[in-house]
């Protein structure tokens, strides 16, 4: 299996599948807007144009964030930007909750980025580099605000880890 990032690096597994939905269901639109344009003989290439527009803005919009994580860093990859934290010296977290809850991460190089714990649940290798990279800024001193946040989503993520694995062997 090939890898995108540095070696040694971890990344989210579930990626590519979300990435191809995305893809399926933004060529799916393409192909009923077009279909149903041509159906109607109100096709032209201006308006094929504004199908094919919309469903790359469709695919843009559905495509999901591609986190990554190495020794001492985090990285966020969308389609316009890559943006990327030293875990290794977080200085805040934050993490907000409603219809679609997020987590913001700011280290002490001023970089910030945002991601949903989802990920870090589903993805226990980039959990695991994060929690490591914060116990280092908990040790240097540099995480001031945040640690309980972070030590909460370890709970609730190693909680649903038992109940998977208790799941699986047929204790539950």
């Amino acid at each position: 299996m090939r890898r995108s990032g540095p070696p040694g690096s971890a990344g989210d597994r579930h990626w590519r599948g979300s990435a191809r939905l995305a893809v399926s269901c933004a060529l799916l639109f393409c192909a009923l807007s077009l279909l149903v344009d041509w159906d109607a003989d109100t096709l032209t290439p201006l308006r094929a144009l504004l199908w094919f527009t919309l469903s790359a803005a469709v695919c843009a919009v559905l495509l999901p964030q591609r986190v990554s994580a190495g020794p001492g860093w985090l990285a966020v990859r969308t389609p316009w930007r890559r943006r990327m934290v030293r875990t290794d010296g977080l200085m805040t977290v934050r993490q907000y909750d409603g219809v679609s809850s997020h987590l913001v991460l700011r280290d002490v190089h001023g970089n910030r980025l945002e991601l949903d714990p989802r990920v870090l649940a589903a993805n226990p290798l980039l959990w695991h580099e994060l929690d490591t990279g914060v116990r280092r800024s908990v040790e240097r001193g540099t995480l001031r605000q945040g640690a309980e946040v972070l030590e909460r989503l370890g709970h609730r993520i190693d909680g649903e880890a038992l109940q998977a694995v208790l799941r699986a062997s047929g204790l539950s």
